[in-house]
């Protein structure tokens, strides 16, 4: 289907680069005597996991409420009474679900019809725990990628425990089981694209030179059906430094296109078009999102652009007419251009209407776009505000005759609203309630606000704040501060039964920083916080906790900080740099050792928004910040909780092995919990996800409010 370039491969990006069996280990230094931590598999480093695991547990376990946390988490998380959100494939609606019976999960589907109903009758197209038994595998669901119309063969993905690195088969959806013969892959960072129903690009490990040295797919092959995959023919290369290589097909009837393309760096691409036996280099700004939509072409702008003597800003999102585009016209319309408070958070085609997704000062807008007359029309969509809003086509461009050509799902919530799931049709504000969340906790009393920080260089920073019911400015609230700053992503409000159960109606407040790196106003605001300018990320968040403590909306006894990979970094980072504001922090599958991050798992395909530490001018910024090389014994620190997983093959679980492991040589007494199974997410079922959710959350109010 038709989509941008560039959001095709999020998931890879921000996903591991090599598989955990291949991970190598440099032998230790005076410098870093922990690099054997960095063997994940390896005998003596889970050993010093299994020590560290059990001593937090013991401790963490001890919070009187801590079984009622987890008991309650596992039943939010297996409820029946959450929203299967779904996607169209054909006449189906596919939907993968959880719940206490079905750990792994079901792969199932129903229709539109029955979907309306309020106990729809779902069809169970793969039971996961069921395989996973038979196969004696630990699966976890990584998706599937499906060839229309009649959308009978998957290409379905399943992980080992959670990690990025999936094993791909095919599988009948008729049938119900996997094709005798059909394409098959071996567990490897994959990239699959149908090309016809017998062929597909494949890139995959190869062998030896097949991969990037980010470690992902270098070479982009085409792979006939009952092909040897060594006989598959080379289609496309990139470069052992770019990041990856990769295929789009657009199967859109009358507007078949293949493209192709390498990734120099994160956000830089070239890309090279197949269209009728012949091959184009596309030129536009190699860090632009490029979608091809029907006989139309969208470009989103990451930096200015000047033709001619026009300068589109960066932000913008441009269209024009795709074939006069390849015959080397540049006659653009602007559909969105930003200003100081409005930035796009993203798009949405159907057949004849573009869906625009807006951010206004962080909270969310739909906007739709339509030709007519020969003329872009704007329509505002008058939907629920201020908070979260989706947006996503139902519309299928293989079906000819297509009755939802015009239809796409809205998504609302905010954080003290329940999901909700509505149909729309464009051209109109009437929406069918398909389904909502049921409110998992009484959120009468508890209030949201928006304030604003002032960081180090004068920069207004946006945060939210949600209040526990009768919670007062009397600096004295167990307070979170959350935040993430970086690779453009934007922290928008959400609905957190968890934190409703475990914080706010027991009296603690939630904090959620915007900083600089994040998304929340397009593309300068992230661009302002890389590289370089890191650091900025780090003032603002440290700008928001003074602001907290300056209103005594809490004090730094009973403020502690939370932030998850990057935003592991983020908390690692100024926990170091600012550590009287803070009583405590939970540090996510953390990156922390920047020193050696290009060269663990996926870090190398992260030069683009840290640097390169290898290159002496970059490391005098980088070190100045990396939290490995920064702690020091006798610093006086907040009580820190690291969190890993030993199957996360995206950011190294090393990073916070070794930052335990020398926190402790220096007498800082971290606590340390890593999760076997779980990949990025830190989990890899319901009841993993419960079990860590209670133990972050014990740490939390042992720290912040003891007396509880």
């Amino acid at each position: 289907m038709p989509r941008l370039i560039r959001t095709l491969l999020p998931a890879l990006l921000l996903a591991g680069a090599t598989s955990l069996s291949m991970a190598t280990t440099a032998p230790a230094t005076p410098e870093d005597p922990y690099l054997w931590l960095e063997d994940v598999q390896g005998d003596k480093a889970l050993a010093w996991v299994r020590e560290r695991n059990a001593q937090s547990r013991t401790l963490l376990q001890a919070f009187p409420r801590f079984g009622t946390m987890r008991d309650t988490f596992r039943a939010i998380l297996d409820s029946r009474e959450k929203i299967p959100y779904v996607s169209r494939r054909g006449e189906h609606l596919y939907n993968f679900w959880r719940d206490a019976t079905h750990q792994r999960g079901l792969w199932r589907r129903t229709t539109l019809a029955e979907y309306r109903k309020p106990d729809p009758a779902w069809e169970t197209v793969i039971d996961l725990d069921a395989l996973a038994k038979a196969e004696n595998e630990n699966w976890v669901w990584s998706g599937a990628d499906c060839f229309g119309p009649d959308y009978q063969r998957c290409l379905v993905r399943l992980s080992r425990g959670g990690a990025d690195a999936v094993v791909a088969r095919e599988f009948d959806t008729r049938a119900k089981r996997f094709v005798d013969g059909g394409f098959k892959l071996p567990e490897a960072k994959t990239q699959l694209e149908w090309l016809d129903a017998d062929t597909v690009y494949v890139g995959t490990d190869f062998g030896p030179g097949s991969m990037t040295d980010s470690g992902y797919p270098r070479i982009i092959k085409r792979w006939k059906r009952g092909q040897p995959l060594a006989e598959a023919v080379t289609v496309f290369e990139a470069q052992p430094k770019d990041v990856y290589a990769f295929a789009s097909v657009d199967r859109t009837p009358g507007f078949e296109r293949t493209v192709f393309g390498r990734a120099s760096d994160f956000y830089n691409t070239e890309l090279t078009l197949l269209a009728d036996g012949r091959t184009t280099r596309l030129e536009r700004p190699s860090d632009s999102d490029f979608t091809f939509w029907r006989d139309q072409l969208l470009i989103q702008l990451r930096s200015d652009w000047k033709l001619g003597d026009t300068t589109w800003p960066s932000g913008s999102l441009l269209v024009t007419d795709a074939k006069a585009y390849l015959a080397g016209e540049r006659r653009f319309t602007a559909l969105f251009t930003p200003t100081a408070t409005r930035s796009l958070a993203g798009l949405s085609t159907t057949r004849g209407t573009l869906l625009l997704n807006v951010l206004d000062n962080v909270a969310g807008r739909l906007e739709e776009w339509r030709r007519a007359d020969g003329r872009w029309q704007r329509r505002e969509v008058q939907a629920p505000f201020p908070g979260t809003l989706g947006a996503s086509t139902l519309h299928d461009p293989l079906l000819k005759d297509d009755a939802l050509a015009e239809a796409y799902l809205v998504t609302y919530t905010d954080f003290l609203t329940p999901d909700s799931l509505m149909l729309a049709r464009t051209g109109s504000d009437q929406r069918e309630l398909l389904k909502a969340r049921p409110a998992f906790f009484d959120a009468t009393g508890v209030r949201v606000e928006q304030r604003f920080a002032k960081s180090k260089d004068g920069t207004r920073v946006p945060y939210f704040v949600v209040w526990a019911p009768g919670a007062k400015p009397d600096g004295r609230n167990p307070t979170l501060l959350y935040g993430y700053g970086g690779f453009e992503v934007s922290q928008q409000p959400w609905y957190s039964a968890g934190f409703g159960t475990a914080w706010y109606t027991q009296g603690g407040v939630l904090v959620v920083a915007n900083i600089r790196g994040g998304g929340e106003y397009g593309p300068a605001w992230h661009q302002a916080a890389t590289k370089a300018n890191k650091q900025k990320s780090y003032d603002d968040f440290a700008a928001v906790a003074e602001d907290l403590i300056a209103q005594k909306i809490t004090s730094p006894q009973h403020l502690g900080i939370e932030g998850g990979s990057n935003g592991g970094l983020l908390v690692g980072a100024v926990m170091l740099q600012r550590p009287e504001l803070f009583k405590a922090v939970v540090c996510q599958v953390p990156l922390l050792d920047m020193q050696r991050y290009h060269k663990l798992l996926a870090g190398a395909s992260w030069m683009a928004e840290y640097g390169n530490p290898d290159k002496a001018d970059e490391w005098a910024f980088i070190s100045k910040y990396s939290p490995y090389q920064n702690v020091r014994p006798g610093l006086k620190l907040p009580k820190v909780l690291f969190t890993t997983s030993t199957r996360d093959d995206r950011v190294h679980p090393g990073h916070a092995r070794k930052m335990a492991a020398r926190m402790l040589e220096q007498g800082h007494a971290p606590l340390y919990y890593e999760n076997i199974e779980g990949g990025h997410g830190g989990a890899a079922d319901n009841a993993q996800r419960a079990d860590l959710m209670a133990l972050e959350f014990a740490f939390l109010w042992q720290q912040l409010a003891p007396a509880q």
